[in-house]
């Protein structure tokens, strides 16, 4: 089990309730197990940090950013936040809300494809 923060327990159950409708699609896709047998959490804490979907038996994390996250402070603690992700062995997918609510097949596809390399 990955260590996280848990003063952010309360946030993340907020976020949880408050999905954006990005995230709410993609979220349909991803729960029950759709997606060889894994189970997905939504708004997980990890480290000081909380992510919007994770996968611990693939050790994949997936972001859907906004276009809030395009501006120069969000850009760089998004890449921050990568990084440390990527330091502990995980690796993250992000996907802008566009590519979800447009091209909700595609993003499957490429999540399909890390899932499966992640077990491998």
């Amino acid at each position: 089990m990955l260590k996280y923060n848990p003063k952010l327990k309360t946030r993340a159950r907020t976020l949880r309730t408050n999905l954006t409708d990005a995230e709410q699609r993609l979220w349909r896709r991803l729960r029950g197990k759709q997606f060889l047998d894994i189970q997905f959490y939504r708004q997980k804490p990890i480290g000081n940090y909380i992510v919007d979907f994770y996968a611990p038996t693939a050790r994949l994390v997936i972001e859907v950013d906004g276009g809030h996250h395009l501006n120069g402070a969000q850009l760089r603690y998004d890449t921050q936040r990568s990084k440390y992700l990527e330091e502990i062995g995980l690796k993250v997918l992000r996907f802008d809300d566009r590519q979800v609510l447009l091209e909700l097949e595609s993003v499957v596809e490429v999540i399909f494809r890390a899932l499966y390399e992640g077990l491998r």
